[in-house]
């Protein structure tokens, strides 16, 4: 294997400049990648059309500011929880990187995965990587325009339909689809879906490997997560040099294992060469695994040329896993705990702006209190003021409040004095009820009355 420690000159080269064909390769990793791709689109695809409770079970309403997943219903609120969401996952990220180097990008990346779907189409159009590179060379016909006009109608198709799933996020699904066909939905919706339409095609069909080589964030600090005891991909260049070409069953002394048949730089997604050592560009897919194994079982060769092992086997790397492993502990339970103590109701108590209080026909000191209440739950909720202090406090009028799913409802209470002041200012608590459930929240709030 390669060392992680080796001259940087090495370490990180410069991926094969213009058009890169793909080669199709089968083997175990394909096979995997394949299986794991068809479910991860699956459930990205199927996701938005899963009905829950009569409503569809994730839809995040932009419109009503409101995020629905699974009968509960998220706010600006609670996008704190968000938020935490986001921290875990950059921390599984990590300590997955750091075990295993940049795997979410060889197997689970969506641009990885629309990059593979749309090489598959163009190599069932086109034919072979060989093919479509005479294609290419080829002088403009009948037959290459018909073979272009389809390969990239495809793509489009594809492209149009993971835009609408993508979109079936935001918009219920119910109306999108047909009202994309139809030109029933908003000029807004028919743009968006447009737009990402046309995003999946340039990145997918276009860009391609040059996103992960020159956009995308990760690939430029994902290797200060490597260490000694990271698992990545990589090449036995004791084992296999020096290279050369030489018949099936032969093994000349003066040569390797490695038969220079050059299909590891041919299935790469990135184009570059594994052989050169650990670079950058290389996303962990083991396609050049499985296309050098493949050569091994032809010439009768152990397989593992080119295989995923770590520099030391032997060395834990405790320090660093235990640090990762922490903070996706960490951020797990503040998530769980934030979950547990959310409220499934909001209440915000403001004073009347206009007064700090009144003298009623009766006599008595009036405070005036304005409510602003959100049910965040998926059903009608009736909910109970009551208000705590000193003895004499009243709430005059009816103090239960109904409100339907989602709806934010403003109340005005006025809260009265039956008796004497004993002083200027008086801290009081509001406590709001779910009749329903029982579940209650105190607002802290002052009470003013007449100087003494």
């Amino acid at each position: 294997m390669s060392s992680a420690n080796q001259d940087p000159n090495l370490i990180i080269t410069t991926a094969t400049t213009g058009k890169i064909y793909i080669r199709e390769q089968f083997g175990r990793f394909q096979r995997f990648r394949r299986r794991l791709n068809l479910v991860l689109v699956g459930v990205f695809l199927l996701l938005p059309l899963l009905p829950y409770q009569g409503r569809q079970a994730i839809l995040i309403d932009l419109e009503r500011q409101r995020f629905d997943l699974f009968g509960v219903s998220l706010f600006p609120q609670d996008l704190l929880i968000v938020a935490f969401l986001f921290i875990l996952a950059a921390f599984l990220l990590f300590l997955v990187t750091k075990l295993y180097g940049r795997v979410w990008c060889g197997y689970t990346c969506p641009q990885t995965v629309w990059t593979l779907m749309f090489n598959w189409l163009e190599r069932r159009i086109e034919g072979s990587h060989n093919h479509s590179r005479a294609l290419d060379r080829s002088q403009w016909g009948l037959t290459k325009v018909a073979q272009k006009s389809v390969k990239h109608l495809a793509w489009l198709m594809l492209s149009l339909f993971t835009a609408l799933g993508f979109m079936g996020y935001f918009v219920p699904v119910n109306q999108l689809y047909v009202g994309f066909f139809t030109w029933e939905n908003s000029v807004l919706v028919q743009s968006w879906v447009l737009f990402f339409t046309l995003c999946t095609y340039v990145n997918a069909g276009w860009l391609r490997e040059r996103v992960c080589q020159h956009i995308c964030p990760y690939a430029r600090f994902q290797s200060v997560m490597f260490d000694d005891t990271t698992t990545l991909v990589g090449y036995d260049a004791a084992r296999g040099e020096s290279r050369g070409p030489r018949k099936r069953g032969s093994q000349p002394a003066a040569l390797g294992d490695c038969v220079d048949c050059n299909l590891c730089v041919q299935v790469c997604p990135v184009g570059i060469d594994i052989r050169q050592g650990l670079q950058y560009e290389c996303i962990n897919c083991g396609l050049c695994v499985d296309a050098c194994d493949q050569t091994m079982d032809r010439f009768g060769y152990p397989r593992g040329l080119i295989r995923y092992a770590s520099e030391n086997h032997r060395q834990l790397g405790v320090t660093g896993y235990l640090g990762y492993g922490l903070a996706v502990l960490v951020t797990l339970l503040v998530t769980l705990g934030w979950s547990n103590s959310r409220s499934s109701f909001e209440v915000n108590v403001l004073r009347d702006r206009q007064a700090l209080y009144r003298i009623n026909d009766e006599g008595w000191v009036e405070n005036t209190y304005r409510f602003k209440m959100l049910n965040k739950t998926q059903e009608s909720r009736t909910y109970a003021v009551i208000v705590q202090g000193f003895y004499g406090l009243n709430i005059d009028g009816d103090a239960h409040f109904t409100l339907a799913p989602g709806e934010h409802q403003t109340q005005v209470l006025t809260v009265a004095l039956t008796q004497a002041a004993d002083q200027w200012e008086t801290p009081i608590r509001f406590v709001v009820v779910d009749v329903d459930t029982g579940e209650h929240l105190f607002r802290a709030s002052t009470f003013y009355a007449e100087r003494g």
